[in-house]
């Protein structure tokens, strides 16, 4: 039987091709839904809740958390499937673990799975609204929202602001989500890393893509700096050398270079003392980690919406 067809929408898979109108409103959702989070205020309550499946085939703490958070708080239930102790560990396919979970009646799938493109393989498969939580190496997009968030209630608007990545760019999900959504917004992004990890062919992607190897001749430049981490999983440690924290990481002492008013972010995990050095991480006034993680609930509630509210009053 084939699978049945929905708006696509109402799915996330990636954010390339989204234009600036439809990430502003994603964005200005974020932020209204904030206080929500923050436990201020209240969504009303919803009689015809949906139930929502979240694939988490590949290991994760905030993503998979703030979904499940807000789930919860746009008054729907979760049903939560890990790689560890499902039919995966027996060989069973992303393909048919998705029509499977899809089959119990699921209005809505969250799928983070190491295959690039696996996301937009379970909308095809199942038909079922499906947000990318993260596919390989190919996008995070729901991470571009809520860093774009981030960076806009710190900046306003984003438009002609020069924004450093700073890392393992050639693995990061997280770094090409932010590619489409920032260069969309008006930024320049600046790539930065060893060149085996930030090859050229990167600034040849969009005007508004600049690549550099050395983060001290760049770093007083940027309005906004996010530091990668560098994914072993991926192999990336085979092209990191001994001294990537003097080259490449945020020191206090780069950090103390850092003109006022210049935010750090992460996406996490950390790796402390590689990346970010335990005090530029404690500074809250510029390192904007656990701001990013609190953004990262209302992303998810407003992406969520996006996908459930067509579906709950058809």
């Amino acid at each position: 039987m084939r699978p049945r067809m929905t708006d696509p929408n109402r799915s996330l898979l990636t954010l390339r091709g989204l234009d600036a109108g439809t990430l502003t409103s994603l964005l200005d959702r974020t932020e209204s839904l904030l206080p929500v989070v923050r436990g201020v205020a209240q969504l009303p309550r919803t009689d015809s809740g949906a139930v929502v499946g979240l694939l988490f085939l590949e290991n994760s703490t905030r993503t998979r958390c703030s979904f499940e958070t807000a789930v919860h708080r746009l008054g729907h239930q979760p049903v939560v499937l890990t790689g560890q102790g499902s039919s995966v560990g027996k060989g069973e396919s992303l393909s048919d673990t998705a029509a499977n979970i899809a089959a119990m009646g699921m209005q809505a799938l969250v799928v983070r799975t190491p295959l690039s493109g696996g996301a937009a393989l379970v909308a095809r498969v199942t038909g079922v609204p499906t947000i990318n939580a993260g596919d390989g190496r190919h996008e995070h997009p729901t991470q571009g929202l809520l860093d774009a968030s981030t960076l806009r209630s710190h900046l306003g608007s984003l438009k002609g602001k020069r924004i450093l990545i700073v890392g393992d760019i050639l693995n990061s999900r997280v770094a090409r989500s932010n590619i489409h959504a920032l260069t969309t917004l008006g930024a320049t992004v600046v790539l930065v890393g060893p060149p085996p990890l930030v090859p050229w062919v990167f600034a040849e992607c969009a005007p508004q893509i600049e690549v550099a190897h050395d983060l001290d001749a760049v770093l007083e430049t940027a309005d906004a700096i996010m530091m990668l981490r560098i994914q072993l999983e991926r192999s990336a440690g085979k092209s990191v050398a001994s001294d990537y924290r003097a080259a490449f990481g945020m020191t206090s002492t780069r950090a103390s270079r850092l003109p006022e008013g210049v935010p750090v972010l992460h996406p996490g995990p950390i790796n402390r003392g590689v990346e970010l050095d335990d005090e530029v991480a404690a500074d809250l006034a510029r390192c904007l980690v656990l701001e990013q993680v609190a953004r990262g609930v209302s992303a998810r509630m407003a992406v969520l919406e996006r996908g459930l509210v067509p579906a709950l009053s058809t």
